[in-house]
Protein backbone atom coordinates (compact mmCIF):
# COMPACT_ATOMS: atom_id res chain seq x y z
CA UNK A 1 0.00 0.00 0.00
CA UNK A 2 1.34 3.07 -1.05
CA UNK A 3 1.17 6.38 1.39
CA UNK A 4 2.39 9.90 0.48
CA UNK A 5 5.19 10.99 2.49
CA UNK A 6 7.94 13.75 2.53
CA UNK A 7 11.17 11.90 1.30
CA UNK A 8 14.18 11.96 2.84
CA UNK A 9 16.02 10.49 -0.48
CA UNK A 10 15.04 13.04 -2.81
CA UNK A 11 14.72 15.86 -0.85
CA UNK A 12 15.47 19.92 -1.40
CA UNK A 13 14.31 21.58 0.53
CA UNK A 14 11.49 19.89 2.77
CA UNK A 15 11.25 16.56 0.53
CA UNK A 16 7.36 17.66 -0.35
CA UNK A 17 8.01 17.63 -4.60
CA UNK A 18 10.16 14.37 -3.79
CA UNK A 19 7.51 12.74 -1.96
CA UNK A 20 5.10 13.54 -4.57
CA UNK A 21 7.68 12.27 -7.16
CA UNK A 22 7.91 8.92 -5.70
CA UNK A 23 4.27 8.45 -4.77
CA UNK A 24 3.60 8.66 -8.52
CA UNK A 25 6.52 6.90 -9.29
CA UNK A 26 7.68 10.10 -11.61
CA UNK A 27 11.23 12.27 -11.66
CA UNK A 28 11.20 13.94 -8.96
CA UNK A 29 13.18 16.72 -11.12
CA UNK A 30 9.54 17.03 -12.99
CA UNK A 31 8.04 17.28 -10.17
CA UNK A 32 10.15 20.15 -9.15
CA UNK A 33 9.84 22.21 -12.31
CA UNK A 34 6.32 21.56 -12.81
CA UNK A 35 5.50 22.79 -9.12
CA UNK A 36 7.90 26.20 -9.71
CA UNK A 37 6.12 26.90 -13.19
CA UNK A 38 3.05 26.35 -11.53
CA UNK A 39 4.00 28.59 -9.10
CA UNK A 40 5.03 31.26 -10.90
CA UNK A 41 2.41 31.46 -13.28
CA UNK A 42 0.30 31.92 -10.29
CA UNK A 43 2.39 34.83 -8.85
CA UNK A 44 4.15 32.61 -6.46
CA UNK A 45 3.15 33.44 -3.42
CA UNK A 46 0.32 31.20 -3.73
CA UNK A 47 2.68 28.56 -4.60
CA UNK A 48 4.62 29.37 -1.32
CA UNK A 49 2.08 29.52 0.90
CA UNK A 50 0.64 25.38 -0.45
CA UNK A 51 3.97 24.47 0.26
CA UNK A 52 4.61 25.52 3.11
CA UNK A 53 1.14 23.81 4.55
CA UNK A 54 2.11 20.89 2.18
CA UNK A 55 5.45 20.61 4.78
CA UNK A 56 3.00 20.42 8.02
CA UNK A 57 0.32 18.27 6.23
CA UNK A 58 2.33 15.14 4.50
CA UNK A 59 4.25 13.18 7.35
CA UNK A 60 7.96 12.51 6.81
CA UNK A 61 8.97 9.50 5.47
Amino acid sequence: MKRLVRSRSQRMIAGVCGGIAEYLDIDPTAVRVLYAILSVLSAAFPGIIIYLLLVFIIPLE
